[in-house]
């Protein structure tokens, strides 16, 4: 009988050298041999976003390589066990599926008895996450922000009683997941008995999917209903991704009809207005209409110089508010890029050995950010820093290794990609393994943390970032 471990070893001799270096470490070493089904090798991926495109780029190359080594391994078998000539690419939540599926069937069709290993029982945490430095306490209100701060205020207040459904939109960046976390916050803190469930859009389908894919009767489908009706105060994010999904529009309808008639609390962010997201059904958008609509406008001048001398005050910079003036000019729509260039020329005055009060300091640090946006740096560029930087491998730190060496770039990459990117969280979740929003937030503010009160994780972050800074530098 062949065996799955072996025959994808030699598969990977083959692949590592017909194919680049970095191709081959970001997405096909990072596979994992499942096992067999009939004649099909199952191969696991991080991620959805790796497994559309190893389908799309590399498939032909990895069955050719997986075909050719198992047909090595079966010219010296003499069972007559047939050969591998086909591959399946499947991500760690298909894994469970598919594992469970089998069980139930008795492993119909399965070649190697690895496939019908007993699926992991996951059982999702109900129960929202919220980041605890989001409070109403933090939050500066301005005119651009004052109807969703007062809003989401009643609401954590009184769930249920008033402003049902809100409904908060606006741009990346404007405080949309800081004002949702601290009502859950409020809400917690005086209201702990109540449930709360706070999912984003993307989450909640791809869970309905699940549900209605497992289901062999009504009792499944069931579950997943009650999970979210049962809730006191259901909080969705990024709402927007609903756009054109028929099936996932549905169920919110009823799941909104459900816990509207009981007096629950629904809150729901969005990008734009209801009435601007396309494909939404009427009678769906007609319930997002019906309660409060509120929005976050982009922070004047002045707000802007009030939120980077908050984040100067929170962080402990010595900075001169000529220097936080020249910020808030510099950006004008995105608070956390804003933030970002605080902490870039507060680093960069460690790096030079001088005080951030110093305008032409500030300007020296920041002179090439127009460039730097022109250049697109992208996520794979800082994470290509940071193992540069740390001695890892990519494989390691996009994978599950949980070893303080790995862990710690992996955190720090993440760092610095919610801090110079503008990327959605579940974005980045999911180019670090399918990893869960929560996940991404916890990472990005231990690290946060350590930057102010350990100095070699501080000199690290500030030596990944110069890197990346040269790297993306244009030459003259």
């Amino acid at each position: 009988m062949q065996n799955h471990n072996d025959i994808w070893a030699r598969a990977l001799e083959s692949l590592a050298s017909s194919m680049s270096q970095v191709s081959f470490d970001v997405w096909i070493k990072t596979l994992v041999p499942l096992g067999f089904v009939n004649k099909k090798l199952i191969l696991v991926t991080p991620s959805i976003s790796s497994q559309v495109l190893i389908n799309k780029s590399y498939i032909d190359a990895v069955r050719s390589a997986v075909t050719s080594a198992s047909a090595s391994f079966s010219a010296n078998l003499s069972d007559g066990d047939a050969d591998a000539d086909d591959v399946e690419i499947i991500t760690e939540t298909q894994k469970e599926e598919y594992l469970s599926k089998l069980n139930a069937e008795g492993g119909k069709g399965a070649v190697d008895g690895a496939i019908i290993a007993a699926a992991v029982d996951k059982k999702e945490d109900e129960y929202a996450q919220f980041v605890p430095k989001y409070t109403f306490d933090n939050f500066i209100v301005a005119e651009s922000n004052r109807l969703v701060a007062a809003a989401a205020s009643a609401v954590a207040k009184n769930p249920g009683s008033q402003y049902n459904p809100l409904f908060i939109y606006g741009g990346v960046g404007l405080g949309k997941t800081h004002i949702m976390h601290a009502i859950g916050n409020y809400i917690r803190e005086h209201n702990p008995a109540l449930k709360i469930i706070c999912v984003p859009t993307e989450k909640f389908t791809n869970e309905l999917i699940d549900s209605i894919r497992n289901s062999r009767d009504s009792r499944d489908n069931r579950e997943f209903r009650e999970k979210y009706r049962s809730a006191d105060v259901l909080m969705m994010d990024d709402i927007q991704f609903l756009s054109g999904k028929a099936g996932t529009q549905m169920e919110v309808f009823h799941t909104f009809n459900d816990l509207y008639q009981s007096g629950k609390q629904i809150i729901m962010t969005s990008d734009k207005p209801p009435k601007e997201i396309a494909q939404l059904e009427e009678r769906l958008r007609s319930r997002f209409l019906s309660g409060l609509i509120a929005d976050i406008q982009p922070p004047d001048l002045e707000t802007r110089v009030a939120i980077l001398k908050r984040k100067a005050l929170q962080e402990k910079y010595d900075i001169d508010p000529v220097v936080i003036n020249f910020i808030a000019e510099k950006v004008t729509g995105n608070i956390r890029e804003m933030e970002g260039l605080l902490s870039r020329v507060v680093f960069y005055s460690t790096l030079v050995g001088k005080c951030a009060n110093n305008l032409a300091l500030a300007n020296e640090a920041l002179k090439d950010y127009a460039d730097v946006k022109n250049e697109s740096i992208t996520a794979y560029d800082v994470i290509d820093a940071c193992c540069n930087c740390c001695n890892i491998t990519k494989n390691e730190i996009l994978g599950k290794k949980k070893t303080k060496d790995i862990v710690e770039p992996r955190q720090i990459a993440i760092y610095l990609i919610t801090e110079m990117l503008p990327l959605p969280l579940i974005s980045i979740g999911q180019l670090f393994g399918g990893r869960d929003h929560t996940t991404i937030i916890h990472a990005r503010d231990k690290i946060s943390q350590k930057i102010k009160t350990d100095p070699k994780i501080k000199a690290k972050v500030i030596d990944i970032q110069t890197y990346i800074s040269d790297v993306k530098r244009p030459v003259s």
